[in-house]
């Protein structure tokens, strides 16, 4: 059973009495054997599986622990429990109430938002303050629903920065609308599942016994008030303060120190002993994290008594000698790949370190950049395919036009109207078979007005002439979508590419094969022309040739990995939100392992570099400058370190050469008492 194995401290919390208990685990001290303990002993004293919530940070945590509760008690009980992150449980509980969602990607109805943003002006401007473009406004906003306190958002816009009050009106006309035209299409991003299950929760009530929740530092004020509203009867959240890194996205320290207090007759458990890291990487990580406030007091027991390689500082006269020294040492060492990690606080770093390793054929992957999934060639496939089951959905329809020559968002919204307009709310109908009796599709009723920044949208329309020596299909050629005034000739062609691949598609609806031959059409093949010319284009225009058939090769690449995953279903509905829900966590290839510090968090290796220890890299004096802490970039240090098991090392470099800039060492490797002798010096 699974209480068999665990040692005192992991006993009590797991076997502890209901009602609100809270378990401070530090990195390596069993975290997971002890929440699978916990739903071992629910089981056992007559709770149900299927009365049991557990809530963890990624849904392969959860994935992991149902799989070890399955080996004790059977995958028929298993499978009952309800297990994932807030957001997968927040949707599989909506669907069991038949609530209307189509899920989208959580940066994918960005593009919805800037669409509406790009059309409004700010007449009236600050000259202290530009206001935010559309992009970042749409990241304020996330931010907001995932870390207010109950305030507006043009009230929190202003606490974050008074200089944009003159702003605010506009920037919450946006968001109405963007709200509007979400909910008239029935969109969710992660953060809406959150808030429509929070607004579910006030007229429904489910009876889980015991919600239990893994990584509970990382929470943030509306997973806060989600957890709170599920009423629960009794609680078991496991988590490290000191292991508290997302304050960027919203998550707050205070949720965790103040826990005793918020629930009545909490008890707070402790586990010391640490089966992970040795005794002197350990001491290293402590002695730094110490210099935070101490919450909870906590003192860790090492268990290991193998042989103990000391942490090494590596000092480097300039940056990239650091990247090539650590490539060299990776070649030399007998570690597998697989098991060493190069960890990371900035992504700039990444590029060096991973061009270096190319230098030596040593294997590579990398995670904690942009996400597989967010990457422009990967997003179109997963849209357009989505344009097969939902003929309405207009976030997929932008994404997918939007980049075409000379057409951008807001045209392709236009587009979409129109289309919409002439089908009679079917897309694809308006564009195989749109109304006769509809010259104009782009009149808009909007009013004018000057304080929110609209404009009169063009009522004439444009001549459809430019297109005569274009070779369209008549069919596509009398479409009055062609009339919009400020579609080019390029524009015109790429919409005939998309509406020769939408009608290509109509023959199948195996996922594979659908994949197979968007990456074939002629749209993709533009789109992927566009963007390896625009990653191997350099600072003086000119472009690179071997950089844009690494870079067309990459998009390959990625198009085969998907064909890969899409082997597995059948279900082109399955597919799709397979990939958006599970799509974050899902990583490429194999060999050494580039992170950034928050891609590493959960994870072990046997040999760790920790690397760029300079001031103002780590710590971020940047990102401390907009809001962050030197707390939270200790926090940062402290996670990074302890994923080492066996080996550590840690590195700096004094000078970059390309960008001419001098460097000091930072300030927590002096915290650790790390001494730099002339003999490590590179």
């Amino acid at each position: 059973m699974p209480l068999s194995n665990l040692n005192q401290e992991q006993l009590s919390a797991a076997t502890c009495s209901a009602g609100y208990n809270l378990i401070i685990a530090s990195a390596g001290t069993g975290k997971t054997s002890t929440i699978v303990g916990r739903i071992a002993t629910l089981i056992n004293s007559g709770v149900k599986p299927n009365e049991i919530l557990l809530l963890t940070f990624t849904n392969k945590a959860a994935a992991e622990m149902v799989a070890r509760v399955a080996k004790f008690f059977g995958k028929d009980i298993a499978k009952q429990i309800m297990a994932g992150t807030f957001h997968s449980v927040s949707y599989k509980l909506l669907k069991e109430l038949n609530v209307n969602i189509t899920l989208k990607q959580p940066n994918e109805l960005k593009t919805l938002f800037k669409s509406i943003y790009e059309k409004r002006v700010f007449f009236e401007r600050d000259d202290e303050a530009n206001p935010y473009d559309g992009g970042y406004l749409y990241d304020m906003y996330s931010l907001y629903l995932n870390s207010n306190d109950g305030e507006e958002f043009g009230d929190w816009i202003k606490s974050k920065n008074a200089s944009h009050e003159l702003y605010t009106l506009i920037y919450e006309d946006v968001v109405a609308e963007f709200h509007e035209l979400k909910t008239k299409y029935g969109y969710a991003n992660f953060d809406d599942l959150l808030t429509i299950m929070l607004d579910t929760l006030k007229e429904k009530e489910f009876e889980f016994k015991e919600i239990l929740v893994d990584e509970y530092q990382d929470t943030n004020p509306l997973q806060g008030r989600l957890l709170d509203a599920f009423k629960p009867k009794s609680l078991f959240c496991v988590g490290d303060y000191d292991q508290s890194i997302y304050a960027f996205n919203g998550s707050d320290i205070g949720i965790i120190s103040t826990f005793a207090t918020r629930y009545k007759d909490a008890t707070v458990f402790t586990l010391r002993k640490n089966y992970r890291s040795t005794k002197p990487i350990l001491d290293l990580a402590t002695k730094v994290i110490e210099y935070n406030e101490r919450v909870y007091e906590k003192k860790l027991e090492v268990v290991r008594t193998e042989n103990e390689h000391r942490p090494k500082l590596l000092a480097f006269n300039e940056l990239f000698s650091q990247y090539e020294y650590i490539s060299e040492l990776i070649s030399k060492s007998s570690t597998p790949h697989n098991d060493i990690a190069i960890i990371y606080r900035n992504n700039s770093s990444a590029d060096g370190i991973e061009a270096n390793l190319r230098e030596f054929s040593i294997p590579a992957k990398r995670k904690g950049g942009m996400s597989f999934f967010d990457s422009v060639e990967v997003k179109f496939i997963l849209d357009v395919l989505v344009m097969q089951i939902t003929h309405n959905d207009m976030m997929a329809f932008i994404h997918v036009v939007e980049h075409g020559k000379g057409i951008g968002k807001a045209i392709a919204k236009d587009v979409f109207d129109a289309l919409i307009k002439l089908g009679d709310g079917d897309l694809l109908k308006g564009l195989f078979h749109p109304r006769a009796d509809m010259n104009n599709p782009y009149e808009n009723g909007k009013i004018k007005n000057r304080q929110l920044g609209l404009f009169d949208d063009f009522i004439e329309l444009g001549s459809i002439s430019k297109f005569k020596d274009c070779n369209f299909e008549e069919a596509f050629l009398g479409n009055p979508i062609l009339k919009h005034p400020k579609l080019n000739v390029d524009g015109g062609k790429y919409l005939y590419d998309i509406y020769l691949l939408m009608k290509h598609l109509r023959r199948t609806k195996n996922p594979e094969t659908l994949i197979t031959n968007i990456s074939s059409s002629m749209a993709y093949s533009k789109l992927k022309d566009f963007l390896s010319t625009k990653r191997a284009t350099q600072k003086d225009g000119t472009i690179n040739p071997s950089q844009k058939t690494k870079s067309l090769a990459k998009i390959n690449r990625k198009v085969m990995l998907l064909k890969n995953l899409s082997r597995n279903f059948q279900d082109l509905s399955k597919f799709i939100n397979a990939m958006i829900l599970g799509g974050s966590e899902m990583s490429e290839g194999d060999g050494v392992n580039l992170l950034s510090i928050h891609a590493s968090k959960g994870l072990e290796f046997k040999e760790v570099y920790v690397i760029d220890l300079m001031d103002g890299r780590f710590p971020n004096r940047k990102l401390m400058s907009k809001g962050g802490s030197i707390e939270e970039e200790r926090r940062l240090f402290y996670v990074a370190v302890t994923r080492a098991k066996d080996i550590l090392y840690l590195s700096y470099a004094k000078y970059d050469k390309i960008k001419k800039m001098t460097f000091v060492a930072s300030p927590f490797l002096k915290e650790a008492g790390m001494i730099i002798k002339d003999s490590e010096e590179s």
